[in-house]
């Protein structure tokens, strides 16, 4: 036998698929076809094993989708007499339900609002708006940008100004800092969504009962359409005592309400170069002790050289190889024991003040149990998704921090687009992460587009540089400031740039039109031959793209 029905609920040809998926090894069942596009289930059934109602109330058993009527060759369309139980949804299920409370997670709520869709927010941890506004993007950046004004006021690059030394008031500096924190937090996240009826927002920690249902405080929710934008969190390195002793790390340290007279930071990445620089400049003896052999790991030796030689200079105690194997505390003093991985011999370092932990951030994906949906993470925790940011199971996607993808805020917010727009059926979207910019916010700042040259090489992409230092470029020399560089990598065969590296004072402003050189396939040599303000940093693009073929001595002034 033969049953066509109708059924409402799918959005996409993942949700055919699952409806398919449902018959599997079912008794009775021959065969079983069903389609997104016409919105109809096709079976071939043996009567005598199983009836079409058993057929029905299979569909039922998941809330997204429901059967709404019969087609025969009698009666296309002829209503089902069924309960209204079944054309129905429970007031718990929702058409998506978002896990986190962040960029990613607000970029796709907001986003399937638009389309019309029922939308559950869930969070715990951080108050809503994550990471970035509450202890990332937004208290760090304000920060370090105080530091500046700290900084510039105390020294200038020209001998005729004559400078002083700022007072300031530490507690207000980070009273403001938390006030800026509370206000954006409202305005960009809470009353963003307060009036959208579409978006329930409620404050709990999820656990997975199975993949289309989450429990929060003994409450289910459930849902055929889940997104994860969990975030990440500091990882805490496996150190003996690390437990035990008060430390710091980025969701503490904007609470503090005395200036530290010294801080050891631990990590030499991206958020402790930062951190260090702007306690530093603020007038706190600083101390970063590093695992490898050098800061900002992740990027190429003359990057990490450059930075490390201003930082230095600046006064910050920089310790590389420097394996941390014990820490204690006595009385008010924080004691750390370790070995030095070059020389092999052990080191001890007493820190009256604090100690920040910045050794990098690990995804937050235990405590819901996963496991009981079958989604699969990588070795670090991360949930792997592909462009469409779909997880390996149907109806599941994940977004941010918490997958395999990179870590920035504009990113988990791109990110999250995707997902929601897979995920109501409406769009075959992709996160597409062609010339992504990246900005390391010391002073000079690292900045980046695209891959380098050891990226290239891995990919077996025939590559070049060419190097520009800011004392070449005019910009530079009028502001007496010419720390730091300009590099730009290129395929010789093709002459597309590759990507973009940057030391430079404000270096940050420069790697966007890079980006977009690299995504929409301006050569380097377009960018020599076009116009750039005079006395503009970005004019040392031209320059560094010019270096290709010609030393930048035989230019004159405006780069011909």
């Amino acid at each position: 036998m033969v049953v066509k029905y109708k059924i409402k609920g799918m959005t996409c040809n993942d949700c055919a698929r699952h409806i398919e998926k449902l018959f599997d090894n079912k008794d009775g069942i021959i065969n079983r076809k069903v389609s997104f596009t016409e919105g109809i289930g096709e079976f071939t059934y043996d009567p005598d094993k199983i009836q079409k109602t058993e057929i029905i109330k299979t569909i039922h058993t998941t809330p997204h989708y429901r059967v709404i009527s019969e087609i025969d060759n009698k009666k296309e369309n002829q209503d089902i007499e069924e309960s209204n139980e079944i054309n129905s949804k429970p007031a718990n299920y929702y058409d998506i339900i978002i896990i986190g409370g962040g960029s990613a997670a607000f970029s796709a709520a907001i986003t399937a609002q638009e389309k019309g869709k029922k939308i559950l927010i869930v969070n715990a941890g951080l108050p809503i708006g994550g990471t970035c506004v509450n202890v990332g993007c937004v208290p760090s950046k304000n920060l370090i940008r105080i530091a500046d004004d700290v900084h510039r006021a105390s020294e200038s690059h020209f001998e005729g100004v004559i400078t002083h030394k700022p007072e300031f008031n530490f507690q207000r500096l980070l009273d403001d800092n938390r006030l800026l924190v509370k206000t954006l937090r409202q305005k960009k996240y809470i009353d963003v969504i307060k009036n959208k009826k579409e978006i329930t927002q409620i404050t709990g920690w999820a656990v997975f009962i199975n993949k289309n249902t989450i429990e929060i405080e003994g409450k289910q929710y459930i849902s055929s359409r889940f997104i994860l934008a969990t975030g990440a969190s500091t990882n805490i390195p496996s150190i003996k005592g690390i437990e035990k002793v008060p430390y710091l790390t980025n969701k503490t340290l904007f609470q503090l309400k005395e200036q530290p007279q010294s801080i050891t930071i631990l990590g030499a990445g991206y958020i402790g170069l930062e951190i260090a620089m702007a306690f530093n400049r603020l007038g706190t003896k600083v101390t970063i002790l590093e695992f490898t052999d050098r800061v900002l790991r992740t990027q190429t030796e003359d990057i990490s050289n450059e930075i490390t030689k201003y930082m230095k200079k600046e006064g910050i105690n920089l310790l590389p190889n420097h394996r941390i194997e014990e820490i204690t505390q006595q009385k008010n003093v924080f004691i750390l024991k370790g070995t030095n991985r070059v020389t092999g011999k052990s080191f001890t370092i007493n820190e009256e003040g604090k100690i920040f932990v910045a050794t990098g951030i690990k995804a937050n994906t235990s405590s819901m149990e996963l496991e009981k949906t079958g989604i699969r993470l990588n070795k670090n925790g991360n949930i792997i998704v592909n462009e469409r940011q779909e997880t390996n199971i149907p109806g599941i996607y994940a977004a941010g921090d918490c997958t395999n993808t990179p870590a920035f805020v504009y990113t988990a917010a791109a990110e999250g687009k995707t997902a929601a727009l897979n995920a109501i059926g409406e769009n075959n979207a992709k996160t597409d992460y062609t010339g992504l910019p990246w900005v390391v916010f010391t002073d000079p700042q690292v900045a980046g587009a695209g891959i380098d040259e050891i990226q290239a090489e891995k990919k077996e992409i025939p590559y070049e540089t060419a190097i520009i230092k800011l004392s070449d470029v005019p910009r530079s020399i009028a502001a007496n400031d010419t720390r730091g560089f300009i590099k730009l990598i290129r395929n010789p065969n093709t002459d597309a740039l590759l990507g973009i590296r940057v030391v430079a004072p404000e270096g940050g402003e420069i790697v966007m039109q890079a980006s977009l050189a690299i995504k929409y396939g301006i050569s380097v040599t377009d960018l020599a031959n076009s116009l750039f303000p005079y006395l503009t940093l970005s004019e040392g693009i031209k320059l560094a793209a010019i270096t290709f073929h010609k030393s930048v001595n035989e230019l004159s002034c405006c780069a011909v």
